[in-house]
């Protein structure tokens, strides 16, 4: 038979070759997998040479040169302009919601930074917005549609795949209707119709090109608008979300492997050790910072009154994404030297953070975190250049950009800037029922929750008086 039909040999080899090579690249997938997502401690350096870091949709990071916005925060010239003797006051002012415009301005120099980007991306491109650009956008799981008239939140429509979407946009809508209560000039705040997403990436449930209000963005994702993110609502409820970034996290346990400044381990899923509450971060000198992060082992307490030399990953109760991670606020609040990696995604308030200069307000690293110790070192050897460092962050974010103030001013700054470029009037009633298309916020957090699960106004309301 083989010599009658010498081609069945050919095809049994060929198969053979090809089951040797199909084994041979699923278990070099293997190794991969395990080398950036392995709990042991020790990785061979072949391997983790291997592995690229930083978990990157892109190769570009964020950069800011916004010192001359910190810098001005300090000076009296606009504050003076408000009202005489008018100055921000942290123990005075920190959660007041109520400001005015020109307070908002003078307190708060360089946070609106995105919102004027954006208003001048729009006016750019076809000179604004309309009702149209609105309607072009698919409600995903995720999403909403609201409107604000007469100074008043409506819902037009909602949809979450879960409760934790759910409690997201009801976090963002009652954020946004704090920041409309406290207005003094609500009534005759100018009616404007928008849409906002809760999904950690833009690209999840949208394109980019769209006027959508998100939590984050990178530099290319210019037609979107940054807003709060939900947990600004409830700052002492943070969630317990488990979302990895495999390559970050493994470059950064390589950087800090055998340094006398830190031990950087994951948690043990099987005893719950080398768990954190956010608060005992505060206890630390240093506290890294990843975008998509993971989970730290403590490994220096702290005694009181001095700062140790010890470098800290996250907490497993802030709230982390597969993009940003809005636990980079919960950091801020220590009085410790904040050390992140170039970032990615941009958040509403990143505009303020300082690398370099009289100003720093934390330590800026590579991706790879191949410069870690470089940048550590110093600092652990002159401590009053870190507590400078340290200083700055809190007087910077946790005494005035992070406030309540802060972001209530941010909200209407966004209502503002968004305004401007508004071109359409809101239209309260639906033309295909003839009723109204939105919900009043008040009346839709007395929903059940399922009902704001798969909520649109005109259907509710025409369920009630059906």
């Amino acid at each position: 038979m083989g010599a009658k039909y010498p081609w069945m040999r050919l095809r049994r080899r060929g198969l053979s070759l090809l089951c040797v090579i199909g084994s041979v690249f699923c278990f070099v997938i293997l190794v991969f997998w395990y080398g950036m997502n392995s709990d042991r401690e020790y990785i061979h350096p072949i391997l983790t040479q291997l592995l690229p870091a930083g978990h990157c949709a892109c190769q570009t990071s964020t950069t800011f040169q916004c010192s001359t916005c910190v810098s001005c925060a300090d000076s009296s010239s606009l504050q003076q302009s408000t009202s005489p003797g008018w100055g921000f006051q942290y123990a005075r002012d920190a959660r007041n919601e109520a400001l005015d415009q020109m307070q908002c301005q003078a307190a708060f120099q360089g946070l609106f930074e995105d919102v004027t980007r954006g208003e001048r991306f729009w006016r750019a491109h076809g000179g604004g917005l309309v009702t149209e650009d609105l309607d072009a956008i698919t409600i995903q799981p995720g999403m909403a549609r609201a409107f604000i008239s007469q100074g008043y939140l409506h819902v037009v429509t909602a949809r979450a795949k879960g409760e934790d979407h759910r409690r997201k946009i009801l976090g963002v809508l009652s954020s946004i209707h704090r920041a409309l209560a406290a207005d003094r000039d609500r009534a005759s705040r100018r009616d404007i119709e928008f849409v906002f997403s809760v999904e950690d990436k833009v690209e999840d449930v949208t394109n980019p090109e769209y006027p959508v209000w998100v939590f984050a963005r990178t530099p290319m994702e210019e037609g979107v608008w940054l807003m709060p993110d939900f947990s600004f609502w409830a700052w002492d409820n943070p969630q317990k979300l488990y979302c990895f970034a495999p390559k970050l996290r493994r470059a950064l346990i390589e950087a800090a492997r055998d340094k006398p400044w830190g031990d950087v381990k994951q948690v043990n899923w099987d005893t719950g050790s080398n768990v954190l509450r956010m608060e005992d971060h505060c206890q630390y000198m240093f506290i890294a910072h990843v975008e998509g992060e993971f989970f730290p082992r403590p490994w220096r307490q702290l005694s009181p009154g001095h700062m140790v030399h010890g470098l800290l990953t996250r907490d497993p109760f802030a709230p982390i994404g597969r993009s940003y991670s809005a636990s980079l606020k919960y950091r801020q609040a220590c009085h410790s030297v904040i050390v992140a990696h170039k970032l990615q995604y941009i958040q509403h308030h990143h505009y303020l953070l300082v690398a370099h200069g009289p100003n720093q307000n934390y330590v800026e690293v590579e991706r790879d975190f191949s410069d870690l110790a470089e940048k550590i070192e110093p600092l652990v050897a002159d401590t009053d250049a870190a507590h400078r460092i340290a200083t700055n962050s809190v007087k910077t974010f946790r005494e005035r950009y992070l406030t309540p103030a802060a972001e209530a001013c941010y909200w209407r700054a966004l209502f503002d800037g968004y305004g401007n470029v508004w071109n359409s009037s809101v239209n309260h009633w639906s033309d295909r029922t003839g009723k109204e298309r939105g919900l009043r916020y008040e009346s839709f957090v007395m929903l059940e929750s399922e009902k704001m699960l798969e909520f649109t106004a005109d259907a509710a309301i025409s369920g009630w008086f059906s």
